[in-house]
């Protein structure tokens, strides 16, 4: 790879496979904690732990959930649906203790309580189902209502080591839960996005389409509020089961909801199917996954439609994935990434579209 692609604002960039023997098919999370890489393999349904970041190109994990083994890669670990199994993860959130994992096409999310330890480990709670041998939509099928217990397409998951939030896409909900449930099945105590835990709200009356959720130290949160390609921000995450986002980023008002901006090619302000968002220092990185680059605030913005400082994966902010000279030769640059995630100062990519981590030092 050509790392003089990502940009000015990035060094000592390294590409990283995963296993040698069965490599990654679309990652699509990831995240780091006491220096443990966690990686959702989501084309391959598992999940890889390394308990060190890894420094070259292939390495063996620590642990492989989901799957019995590296080599094993199917759904359900090709049977039904167990505490053991994973059906499209995505989103991670661990602190070093617990591990909890946005199991998406299982519609539930799965929590242990201890890190894992050995291949195929089976989870300790599920949430949005009753139990672990149950994987409908909302529990009772996609034509049924949500209620306090149940998600649908769960692709995002955070907690500030106390709190849980969920990203209930599927259901265009956000669910909090003052505590990490101990219980399965627990029953969420608040929703962001809707009225009451049973809207659905498919005409888009409250529109929001959320698929990752950060909150930082300052009670900041930041959403990827993916179908209207943009980012949404609340100074105070405790007011967002009660109004509106304070800031939109990547368009200009709430009733703006353009790819690209209604534009040809990006720019500076716009956004093209955002996945994820990652508080750094005073700033923000904001995954621009349908333009194929990361975008960077150098503070969190408090005005609607700000422009980015910098770009990352672009040679400026006018280049997207349509131009001509990148539909080719992806290799050598971002393609559709997914997530990315901090460890002091290196940050790491899910280049999904090239099945991939990329590993790199921030120069801000």
């Amino acid at each position: 790879m050509n790392f003089e692609t990502l940009g000015p604002h990035v060094t000592d960039s390294y590409v990283f496979k995963g296993s040698q023997k069965m490599p990654f098919l679309a990652p699509r999370g990831v995240f780091v904690a006491k220096n443990h890489l966690f990686v959702s393999d989501t084309g391959r349904n598992r999940v890889f732990i390394w308990r060190n970041l890894p420094a070259a190109e292939y390495q063996k994990p620590d642990v492989v959930l989901g799957q019995s083994d590296v080599l094993e890669t199917g759904r359900n670990s090709g049977g039904m649906v167990t505490a053991n199994s994973l059906h499209y993860p995505s989103g991670i959130w661990s602190d070093g203790k617990i591990l909890i994992v946005g199991d998406a096409w299982n519609h539930r999310v799965l929590i242990w309580h201890s890190l894992p330890t050995k291949n195929g480990q089976a989870a300790d709670v599920v949430l949005g189902q009753p139990d672990f041998e149950s994987n409908q939509p909302n529990v009772d099928g996609i034509g049924n209502d949500p209620s306090a217990h149940t998600l649908n397409w769960p692709y995002g998951v955070f907690s500030d080591g106390k709190c849980l939030w969920i990203a209930d896409t599927g259901n265009r909900r956000i669910l909090f839960y003052n505590t990490i449930p101990k219980s399965n099945f627990a029953t969420a105590d608040e929703v962001i996005g809707k009225s009451n835990f049973t809207t659905r709200d498919y005409e888009n009356n409250e529109p929001i389409w959320p698929y990752s959720i950060k909150v930082n130290s300052k009670k900041q949160m930041v959403v990827a509020d993916t179908q209207f390609y943009r980012n949404l921000i609340w100074n105070n995450v405790e007011e967002a089961f009660s109004k509106p986002a304070d800031t939109i980023i990547g368009q200009t008002d709430f009733d703006a909801c353009g790819q690209n901006q209604f534009g040809l090619f990006p720019s500076s302000k716009s956004l093209n199917w955002t996945y994820d968002a990652c508080f750094y220092k005073d700033g923000l990185l904001v995954n621009d996954t349908g333009n194929s680059r990361i975008l960077w605030f150098d503070k969190v913005p408090k005005d609607h439609n700000a422009e980015a400082t910098a770009v990352i994966g672009k040679r400026d902010f006018k280049t997207g994935s349509e131009n001509k000279e990148t539909l080719h030769g992806t290799s050598s640059s971002l393609y559709w990434p997914f997530s990315v995630t901090t460890d002091e100062n290196k940050l790491i990519i899910a280049d999904t579209g090239n099945h991939r981590v990329v590993i790199t030092e921030l120069n801000f």
